[in-house]
């Protein structure tokens, strides 16, 4: 491959003391991965349950890697990169875990007797199509492996290069379900500049979205994070559910912005050098809170479901297609609330 002469490759106390004996760090002198280091490891294990008192709407998930170079500076992710006493900025964005082995992994344990063929999620965490998925093809392995073992899975990405995976994807959706959602909070090609700057474009994304569902392989939307202040008027609502709704969408679903520890500090930050002035609304509105008000989320999302029924792009797509379910409801004041971005 063009990146296997242009490797530095290190082994170092420092890194085996924070990802395990066996890792090998990377670094790749190419435009597309400049500045980013990859740390690659052979994972233990690849098939992860969702804690119970979760709001994810699946039980089982898989993550290829840790850390995304799309760098969207609200990513919820961003927190689990402290637990490799990594910080959750600029190292988020930069020193990606690369769990090499998972495909191997993955069809071992389907293969287990302990195993019964429930739904697997992934890019819940971080996207499994970002840019490190073009040098490390993890996918197509993942992919070949849940066909082989007619085992349902979802998909949610902002990446492109699913495409690449397209053949795999419809073969896959001849024995099992399949769902595949991309990721599209809004449509300001500014805004997306600014907070999501490794992303493909909107434009692109919903591509992606009319390329697969013209293939067979019926492609939902989550419209999020809505950003309050950002790209919650009414005019910018609209065109977004437009956009949606002409790139041929099964169906679109509303989340407004969430704000975890580690997705805060580094959103605030944002904040406090694009839109300093916003800073006392959010402050209004969140307060300590992760989720943004009751009232603000179902005027949000009633909304987007008026506009998306206007465009004949209902929340529920029509009947036959294949989805991520709603999210199951959590006790508590909080709303229940996707939490896959």
């Amino acid at each position: 491959m063009r990146w296997d002469n242009l490797q530095l490759e290190t082994t170092t106390a420092a890194t085996t003391a924070l990802l395990g004996p066996g890792t090998v760090t990377r670094r790749f002198d190419t435009p597309e991965f400049r500045g980013i280091t990859f740390h690659e490891v052979r994972a233990r294990s690849i098939v992860n349950r969702v804690p119970g008192a979760s709001r994810m709407p699946f039980e089982w998930t898989v993550n290829p890697y840790r850390g995304c170079t799309h760098a969207c500076v609200y990513c919820f992710a961003r927190r689990t990169h402290s637990y490799l006493d990594l910080d959750t900025g600029l190292d988020f964005d930069s020193q990606i875990v690369v769990k090499v082995n998972a495909p191997e992994l993955l069809r071992r344990e389907l293969g287990s007797r302990r195993w019964h063929g429930d739904h697997i999620a992934m890019g819940t965490n971080v996207d499994c199509y970002q840019r490190a998925e073009g040098r490390y093809r993890l996918m197509p392995g993942i992919i070949e492996a849940l066909r082989d073992y007619a085992n349902p899975f979802s998909v949610l990405t902002k990446g492109s290069l699913i495409l690449r995976d397209l053949e795999l994807l419809q073969q896959a959706a001849a024995v099992t379900d399949v769902a595949v959602n991309v990721s599209v909070g809004f449509t300001d090609r500014e805004l997306w500049r600014s907070v999501e700057p490794g992303t493909p474009s909107p434009q692109t994304r919903l591509e992606v979205c009319r390329t697969l569902t013209d293939a067979g392989i019926p492609c939902g939307v989550l419209m999020a994070p809505v950003l309050p202040y950002l790209s919650d008027s009414p005019e910018q609502l609209r065109a977004t559910v437009r956009a949606i709704a002409e790139a041929g969408a099964v169906s679109v679903t509303p989340l407004v912005l969430h704000l975890r520890p580690g997705a805060r500090e580094w959103y605030t930050a944002w904040l406090r050098q694009h839109h300093p002035q916003l800073l006392p609304r959010y402050e209004a509105l969140y307060g300590d809170a992760v989720y943004a008000p009751r009232w603000y989320q179902r005027r949000i999302t009633r909304a987007v479901h008026e506009m998306a029924a206007e465009y004949g792009c209902g929340p529920s797509g029509p009947t036959g297609t294949r989805r991520i379910p709603p999210a199951r409801p959590e006790p508590g004041p909080e709303p229940a609330q996707l939490t896959l971005l």
